[in-house]
């Protein structure tokens, strides 16, 4: 169980990505409601500043559902 002050960091944090970046917390609940389902296919593309590209995609399976509805349980 975390302790009140590390779950305030985590909030603070989060508060600062989600400003830093203001579409994805937007984007991701679309996804959520629209896109999750068994045999989704989630593709992730990575550039590092020096434009080396790291790709990489998995096909979600009825676990990995269970996995993230157990993670919004715990939210």
């Amino acid at each position: 169980m975390m302790d009140f002050g590390s779950v305030m960091k985590v909030k603070g944090a989060w508060d600062q990505f989600s400003q830093n970046h203001p579409k994805f917390v937007p984007f991701m609940q679309a996804v959520g409601r629209e896109a999750i389902a068994d045999g989704t296919i989630i593709e992730i593309k990575v550039t590092s500043p020096a434009g080396k590209e790291y790709n990489t995609n998995m096909k979600l399976t009825q676990s990995d559902l269970e996995l993230f509805a157990l993670l919004r349980g715990m939210m």
